[in-house]
C-alpha cells in the first residue's frame, strides 16, 4: 500500500518486456522513491546495450507519468544509495566455467582467481564504475553501500561475493558499481582484470565471513581490510597508476577517463555548497 509507484514501475517492466527484456524481479527498494529492476544476464556487450535501452525507457515512462527518474547514485543524504551490482560468470564448451561439483563449495578455481585480478584493480576500477563525485557519497559505511575490500561467499558487507545459487547460476557478484557508469568501459575493465587474475592465478586471500560493517578499526586493520577510494580524486589517481588497466582500455580511453575525471573534481572544488554556508556563515 505504501509504495505508490507500483503502477509506474508495472509499466516499465511492460515495457522493457516489450523490447526484448526478460525481467526477473521487480519492487520497491528501502530508499524514499527506490526501485529495482533486474533482468536476466546476457554476453557482456548485450548487457550494456541493455542497461542504456534499461536507462532510456525507465525516464521516458516516467516523464510520461509526469515523474523523473535520475540513476544518481546518492540523491537523498539520509537515504540509501543506488548500487548496480554486477554478475558475472564465463562460460567453456557452452558450461559454466565457475562451477566446479566436486570442490566443497561447489566453485571453481577459476572463481577464485577471477575475483582475485578484480581485487588487485579495483581501485583503479573505481574510477570508471564509480564516475562522478556523488558516487561517493553512497561509498560509505552505514548504507548498506560496499566499503571494504574483501570477497565473500553469501556475505552481503563484502565488495565481491559468490551468491548461493550453483550450477549454471553460480556467479560472482562485484557490488561497487553505480547506475551513472558506462556500461561497456565498466564492463570491460572488470573482465580484464578477472581474466588476469585467472591467467596469473591471483590469489584473492581468505574469505570475510563476519558483518564487515560491525568492525572496528583494529578489527579491519587486523584482517588487513582496505577500503575503496574516498573520493572521484583518490580513485583517479589510482586509475592514473594502473599501467595494466591502461593498457586493456587503450591509452585513448585512459586518458580520455582521467581527463573527465579531474576536470569533474576540479569544477567541484570551485564550488561554495549550501552545507558550507549553513554550517560555517554565522559560525565565523
Amino acid at each position: 500500500p505504501a509504495d505508490l509507484a507500483e503502477d509506474i514501475r508495472r509499466q516499465i517492466v511492460l515495457g522493457l518486456i516489450d523490447l526484448g527484456f526478460n525481467i526477473e524481479a521487480a519492487h520497491h527498494e528501502v530508499a524514499f522513491g527506490q526501485h529495482e529492476i533486474d533482468f536476466k544476464y546476457d554476453d557482456a556487450l548485450s548487457t550494456a546495450d541493455n542497461v542504456v535501452t534499461f536507462r532510456y525507457v525507465t525516464r521516458t515512462i516516467a516523464k510520461l507519468n509526469g515523474l523523473h527518474a535520475t540513476f544518481m547514485p546518492k540523491p537523498l543524504t539520509s537515504e540509501n544509495g543506488s548500487g548496480m551490482h554486477v554478475n558475472l560468470s564465463l562460460s567453456k564448451d557452452g558450461k559454466n566455467a565457475f562451477y566446479d561439483q566436486q570442490d566443497e563449495e561447489e566453485v571453481d578455481q577459476m572463481a577464485y582467481h577471477f575475483i582475485g585480478g578484480v581485487l588487485e584493480h579495483i581501485k583503479g576500477i573505481t574510477a570508471i564504475s564509480n564516475p562522478l563525485i556523488n558516487s561517493y557519497k553512497r561509498l560509505v559505511p552505514g548504507y548498506e553501500a560496499p566499503v571494504y575490500i574483501t570477497w565473500s561467499g553469501p556475505n552481503r558487507s563484502s565488495l565481491v561475493r559468490i551468491p548461493a545459487a550453483r550450477g549454471q547460476s553460480t556467479r560472482v557478484e562485484l557490488r561497487s558499481p553505480d547506475p551513472s557508469c558506462n556500461p561497456y568501459i565498466t564492463f570491460a575493465a572488470i573482465l580484464a582484470a578477472g581474466l588476469k587474475g585467472i591467467k596469473e592465478k591471483i590469489d584473492p586471500g581468505e574469505g570475510t565471513d563476519v558483518n564487515i560493517y560491525d568492525l572496528t578499526p583494529k578489527g579491519l586493520a587486523d584482517r588487513n581490510i582496505e577500503t575503496l577510494p574516498p573520493t572521484l580524486l583518490d580513485a583517479a589517481n589510482h586509475l592514473a597508476k594502473d599501467d595494466f588497466l591502461r593498457d586493456a582500455l587503450g591509452a585513448h580511453v585512459h586518458e580520455n577517463l582521467l581527463r573527465i575525471a579531474y576536470a569533474e573534481w576540479d569544477a567541484y572544488k570551485l564550488q561554495v555548497h549550501d552545507w558550507e554556508t549553513k554550517r560555517y556563515l554565522n559560525a565565523v
